[in-house]
């Protein structure tokens, strides 16, 4: 099950994190995967631990905030059976802390990124009739999180994005879904936690929000992206599925 022989996949953000692990996931599980990244470096090691565990991949260096460029690439790629828009970015802050200009930045990455992939992307899925696109929203999109105004907005909207193109684009053989992680274990994360005087205190503070008082691995989300990537759910569309650790769920 959830084999994705014959498919080929593209990853934003897949220098690192969440998206280096899908793209790792998918070729393992038998997809051809393009390793998009505007971090030419990182994209490239990623590609490289792809290549030596046996994978097929490419990479291609994009600015998802980029319109045209999003087009240019998909005038040059084979036509894809899964995309996966996971670039994005963060913001600390509330609305005296958060400028317009903050508010512009994330949402030209974390909405308008999609945005630009679906419209470069998703015509070919709809002229052959199939294709599966995962948007990587968040917790963040479904409940307010604190001091993350414009991070909670832009979420928010990829949801209703998700859930727009899924309605508008029924009954053609082409699926739309969003992964809502809580909060994931990053290498970025991890970085940042190292910071802290106290890292341990501060590890347990971020993951006190998760009812299993533990943030996620970003193998985890991986998986959940497998599934909605793979012919097994084919029923699901629409959907924002919550690998929260039960954030969602309340206190």
């Amino acid at each position: 099950m959830f084999r994705l022989d014959n498919k080929t996949s593209l990853v934003t953000g897949a220098g690192s994190g969440i998206g280096r692990s899908i793209a790792g996931l998918f070729a393992r599980q038998g997809a051809f995967v393009w390793v998009v990244d505007r971090d030419a470096a990182a994209g490239r090691e990623t590609l490289g631990l792809i290549r030596a565990t046996g994978g097929r991949a490419e990479f291609a260096e994009l600015d998802v905030s980029d319109p045209e460029a999003a087009l240019l690439l998909a005038a040059q790629l084979p036509v894809l059976d899964v995309l996966v828009n996971n670039a994005g970015i963060g913001h600390v802050g509330n609305l005296l802390g958060t400028a317009a200009s903050d508010l512009d930045r994330l949402h030209s990455v974390n909405v308008r990124g999609p945005f630009n992939l679906c419209r470069a992307f998703v015509p070919a899925m709809l002229a052959r009739g199939r294709g599966s696109v995962v948007n990587m929203a968040s917790i963040g999109g479904v409940v307010a999180v604190r001091d993350r105004l414009a991070y909670t907005m832009t979420k928010f909207a990829v949801v209703g994005l998700t859930k727009s193109l899924a309605l508008d684009h029924s009954h053609t053989g082409v699926r739309f879904n969003a992964i809502c992680p809580g909060r994931v274990e990053t290498s970025f994360v991890q970085a940042r936690i190292a910071e802290y005087p106290d890292p341990a205190k501060a590890y347990r503070d971020m993951a006190s929000t998760q009812l299993t008082g533990r943030m996620a691995q970003p193998s985890e989300i991986a998986a959940a992206a497998l599934y909605l990537a793979a012919d097994e759910s084919s029923m699901v569309t629409g959907s924002n599925l919550m690998i929260d650790g039960g954030w969602s769920a309340g206190k």
